[in-house]
C-alpha cells in the first residue's frame, strides 16, 4: 500500500513566509483547515522566536489513519525544546503551545542528533 500523499516543504523560518505557508497548507488539504494552519503557524513561529529568523525548517503535513492530519516542523537544534507554559492574563507570550495542546489530539517532540521535530495530530475538520 502506498503512503498517503504529503506536503513537505523546506524553507527559512521567516515571518514573511508564514502567510504563503498557510495558503499552501490550505491548498494541499483542499478544505477549510484553520486549526491546521494555526498549528503550522505556531510551530514555525516558535522556531523564529527561539532559534532566530532564517533558521532552516522542514514543514510536513500529511493525512494519517482515521482522518487525522499530522503537522511536523523540524529544525536543526536538538537542544532548544518546546515547553508548555500556562501564561498569566497579562503575559505577552507563552500561549502558543497551550493553544496547540488544547486543539491537538496529541503532540510531541522527536529528538535526533541533528535536530528535532515538533509534531501534532488534529482530528477531522
Amino acid at each position: 500500500m502506498n503512503a498517503p500523499p504529503q506536503l513537505e516543504l523546506y524553507l527559512s523560518a521567516l515571518p514573511k513566509s508564514v502567510p504563503d505557508l498557510r495558503r499552501t497548507v490550505r491548498q494541499y488539504l483542499d478544505a477549510p483547515c484553520a486549526d491546521v494552519q494555526l498549528c503550522v503557524t505556531e510551530l514555525v513561529g516558535n522556531v523564529i522566536r527561539h532559534l532566530g529568523e532564517g533558521t532552516p525548517v522542514r514543514v510536513r503535513v500529511v493525512r494519517v489513519d482515521g482522518g487525522r492530519t499530522r503537522v511536523e516542523v523540524a529544525d536543526p537544534d536538538p537542544r532548544v525544546m518546546p515547553v508548555l507554559l500556562r501564561a498569566a492574563g497579562d503575559d505577552e507570550s507563552g500561549r502558543g503551545l497551550a493553544l496547540l495542546d488544547a486543539m491537538a489530539l496529541r503532540w510531541g517532540v522527536e529528538q535526533g542528533a541533528a535536530g528535532k521535530t515538533v509534531w501534532c495530530e488534529l482530528g477531522e475538520a
